[in-house]
């Protein structure tokens, strides 16, 4: 990997992990519930964004740097597979339908999300 395509996935992660962080700490002080609202809005935005950079992407080629920047390093960095997982493995110990309800729509949901561009964009 060459120095140019470190910094801009690096670019992207960082503002990627911020914003992840900054919507999160957003939602949590609102959410009274054992549901991971903040995790799940942010990982169900990062797949439809992600779904519409791929998309434009595959239509229209760009840059390779900007997919780093855009694709790999913010949406990479947004979304969150570790922490979801361990979440679900913590409500399924408290709460196993609200656990098997958080990982179904999060899958389900999150592929809806990622495949809508593919037949809503050009």
């Amino acid at each position: 990997m060459t120095l140019a395509a470190m910094l801009f996935v690096g670019t992207g992660s960082a503002v990627g992990a911020a914003s992840r962080y900054a919507i999160g700490q957003g939602i949590a002080k609102v959410n009274r519930s054992d549901f991971p609202w903040g995790t799940w809005i942010v990982n169900m935005a990062g797949t439809f964004l992600l779904g519409l950079i791929f998309q434009e992407f595959s239509v229209i080629h760009h840059n390779h740097n900007a997919w780093l920047l855009l694709g790999t390093g913010f949406c990479g960095a947004f979304t969150t597979f570790s922490t979801m997982s361990i979440e679900v493995v913590n409500l399924f110990r408290k709460r196993l339908f609200l656990g098997m309800l958080y990982l179904s729509t999060s899958l389900v949901l999150g592929f809806v999300l990622a495949w809508v561009p593919q037949w809503w964009m050009p």
